[in-house]
């Protein structure tokens, strides 16, 4: 009897020992998971694939430009991006670029809401893109409006007869390459022109009486292509608030309950955090060695901006350098 006690015993002891053991095994476990999940999240957002709001920049001429628009498109669908700062920085550029620029960012808004940061400038087709956003920002003295149309060209004729030159040409009608600079206007090309800038002029002016909910006659000068300081836009309703970015954050984190400790990731066309896990591994090393992510770019950036600014079509620019 001794020795079955004995047993009985230590088979209890073995039992609650090992119980204890697997209890300890299930917590270690749990943790073990909980950390490397932590540790994932934590890697995710060095590399750009956290919980982030992202930053995508408007800067230089706008042009119909696709990867800037694909990268957009990517935005709207990217799950771990709650919000969108889009700071623009441009005199603005081609009619069709803004539009099509502003429709992309239009896909976004329908998705995630979309903040607007104006720096020193924000013009023509920089303001029709911006239109498309959830909320305007802009510095007391950022210029921005100049909502209007351009179509211009160059007329060379007294330059050609005093090099005797003489261009010749065969058309199929009297409109067509009417205007050119090989010839003064006519009336016939003169209207014409006349009546797509207004025709275009009337599109762009219905898109901000529509997303600002403003009517363009109360706004003086307006119609006319005027531009405005960041204080006068905010009286005029053309813009929603005077600040910078932290004023965005703010916005997102009131209106849209957007975490404000969420960090600012910034997402660019040639950024190469996008691209693989290689670019993100990349751009983890340049963040460990306290340097900025952007500086991996910077060479193909600088080489991206050296090319001729050449605007075709219709124009919605402003800058005094570019003004007749």
């Amino acid at each position: 009897m001794t020795l079955q006690a004995d047993a009985l015993v230590d088979r209890r002891r073995l039992k609650r020992r090992l119980t204890l053991w697997r209890a300890l095994a299930v917590v270690l476990a749990v943790g073990l998971v909980a950390a490397f999940v932590l540790r994932l999240e934590t890697v995710a957002t060095a590399v750009g694939y956290g919980s982030q709001v992202a930053r995508v920049t408007v800067d230089g001429i706008i042009r119909d430009d696709r990867e800037q628009q694909e990268l957009l498109e990517k935005i709207a669908k990217a799950k771990h991006v709650k919000a969108v700062i889009l700071r623009i920085n441009s005199p603005g550029g081609t009619t069709s670029g803004g539009e099509s620029l502003y429709e992309a960012i239009k896909e976004v808004s329908e998705k995630k809401p979309v903040v607007a940061v104006f720096g020193t400038v924000a013009t023509s087709a920089a303001y029709m893109a911006a239109l498309a956003s959830d909320h305007i920002v802009a510095r007391a003295n950022t210029i921005t409006g100049s909502v209007g149309v351009i179509f211009q060209w160059a007329e060379v004729t007294k330059l050609m007869n005093t090099l005797g030159i003489k261009v010749e040409a065969v058309r199929s009608g009297p409109l067509k390459a009417n205007p050119s600079p090989f010839e003064p206007i006519d009336e016939a090309g003169r209207s014409l022109s006349e009546e797509m800038v207004s025709e275009a002029q009337t599109w762009f002016l219905d898109l901000v009486a529509e997303q600002r909910s403003i009517e363009p006659e109360d706004v003086p000068g307006l119609k006319e292509g005027r531009v405005f300081s960041g204080r006068q836009a905010h009286k005029l309703k053309l813009v929603d608030q005077i600040g910078g970015e932290d004023a965005a954050r703010d916005w997102l984190a009131k209106e849209r309950k957007i975490d404000r400790d969420l960090p600012v990731v910034d997402w660019d066309k040639t950024d190469d955090g996008r691209l693989g896990l290689l670019g993100g591994a990349a751009k983890m090393l340049a963040r460990s060695l306290g340097l900025s992510p952007l500086a991996l770019d910077s060479v193909a950036k600088s080489l991206a901006t050296i090319r001729s600014v050449q605007l075709d079509g219709l124009v919605s620019l402003w800058h005094p350098r570019h003004r007749r």
